[in-house]
């Protein structure tokens, strides 16, 4: 997909010497309409198969951990802190190295491909993972719970890395967005984006979900198959513009490199406390739905819910949430995601309050858990652009991984805790949905102090990144 020059047009839509057709700048990438769509249509068709996996696989690997009998703190430790501890301490270094990385191919698609393909095989070896556990198990000697173990173990490190290579692509996803699409439609795009993944979530929800334990492996193997395949696609049909030059490498050779090179990242992230506000934004934001997310299913399943009414209720959010998003995204490009999210958030923090309440029953959860959906679906649509428009564009990516960092750390706290509090509690799991309000209510309060200090930073309408 090339950006089309700029070409007189009148209204008509044939060229004119004397009406130039109107164009859009991205970088030193100029779009007409119809270079324009064409950018938006393979974006969205590399969104579809990123979602398509990112849809699936959390909701099967809860399913699969469960199914074979971990406790909820091992659930937790397993889905959440190996993977953001992984994430934490590579994925800064990929998005660092991807800002400064200038080649024939752009900054970000040689970055995006190397992580789909390993994320691609994770995911076909988490599908074997119940042939590889007792395989390895027999090879150690054949111990009488080994099979289970050594199950876990393997399903753990793939989980980790695929989920590494996850995050890591999504940053790089965002970065290329933020390198290739011209500013006054990224909340347009993410809300198309938002639907696309919701798309993805009402097709796995409704037609395959309620079919994965009897073919968890094949379902788990296509999708991977399927997803590798086709986001490196997407990636050989985008191409980048032109990057002024990076800064010159630090001194010293490797080690002074190496160095010197996390003292700049230190030092640009954060030495300013306004980014370290909008990181700890960032972070609480996306924590505050972790809780109900991640317990969701065993909250499912004590409350004796099957698995296909199960995929159900998250396909009726998916279509709520999937009329709601290019809406959301065009209030986002009006109003600000930062102004939109704090919204949501207060919304999100009532509801789930109300969800902790009332959530006793298999009618009142599953509504519970439809109006989550819906409702932190309108948080990530609104607020999918909030790092695009206060991060620095030359250093995206950079910044992105810096509040990924406290994501991460978030993660593999909020995670294990609130599995420990449910296991301490008699598995009481609306826990989740009152773990969920007060990050809401502590996100609001964050979002409140960054607000000021965007309006000191010219507004809405006239902020400039501190540099």
């Amino acid at each position: 997909m090339n950006p089309q020059e700029t070409k007189p047009m009148n209204p008509t839509g044939k060229t004119s010497p004397g009406q130039p057709r109107k164009t859009w700048r991205a970088g030193t990438l100029t779009y007409t309409a119809g270079g324009l769509a064409a950018l938006f249509a393979w974006l969205l068709f590399g969104d579809f198969s990123w979602s398509m996996q990112d849809r699936s696989l959390g909701q099967m690997g809860a399913w699969y951990l469960k199914h074979i009998h971990v406790s909820n703190f091992v659930f937790g430790f397993v889905i959440i802190t190996v993977p953001n501890l992984l994430a934490m301490v590579f994925t800064p270094v990929v998005c660092y190295r991807s800002d400064r990385h200038r080649g024939r191919f752009g900054r970000r698609i040689p970055f995006l491909i190397a992580t789909a393909a390993v994320a691609s095989a994770c995911m076909i070896g988490m599908g074997f993972c119940p042939f590889i556990g007792p395989w390895v198990n027999g090879i150690l000697g054949g111990a009488a719970d080994g099979a289970r173990t050594a199950t876990v173990w393997c399903f753990a490190v793939l989980w980790g890395v695929f989920m590494f290579c996850n995050t890591t692509s999504k940053q790089l996803f965002d970065g290329l967005a933020n390198d290739v699409v011209p500013r006054p439609f990224i909340g347009r795009f993410y809300g198309l984006f938002r639907a696309i993944s919701l798309m993805d979530g009402i097709i796995f929800g409704y037609f395959i979900f309620g079919h994965v334990e009897k073919h968890y492996t094949l379902i788990l193997c296509v999708v991977g198959a399927v997803y590798g395949l086709s986001f490196a696609g997407m990636c050989l049909k985008v191409k980048e513009g032109a990057y002024p030059p990076p800064p010159p490498p630090p001194p010293g050779g490797a080690p002074g490199a190496l160095a010197g090179s996390v003292k700049t990242y230190g030092r640009e992230c954060f030495a300013n406390p306004y980014y370290v506000g909008v990181f700890v934004l960032v972070t609480l934001g996306m924590v505050s739905f972790q809780p109900v997310n991640i317990y969701s299913i065993p909250f499912a399943n004590s409350l004796k819910i099957d698995m296909a009414t199960y995929g159900k209720c998250l396909a009726i959010t998916y279509c709520c949430s999937f009329v709601l998003s290019y809406f959301i995204g065009w209030l986002s490009d009006k109003f600000h995601p930062l102004r939109m999210s704090m919204i949501f958030l207060l919304v999100y923090a009532v509801t789930t309050a109300l969800g902790a309440w009332r959530a006793t029953a298999p009618a009142p959860y599953m509504a519970a858990l439809v109006v989550h959906g819906v409702t932190s679906g309108c948080y990530f649509t609104s607020a999918a652009s909030l790092g695009l428009r206060l991060y620095p564009g030359s250093r995206f990516a950079q910044f992105a991984s810096a509040a990924g960092i406290f994501t991460a750390l978030a993660n593999m706290t909020v995670a294990p805790a609130v599995g420990k509090l449910i296991d301490a509690t008699g598995n009481n799991y609306r826990h989740s949905y009152l773990a969920g309000s007060v990050l809401a209510l502590l996100a609001l309060a964050v979002a409140a102090w960054v607000r000021a200090r965007v309006m000191r930073l010219g507004g809405y309408k006239n902020y400039r990144a501190p540099e």
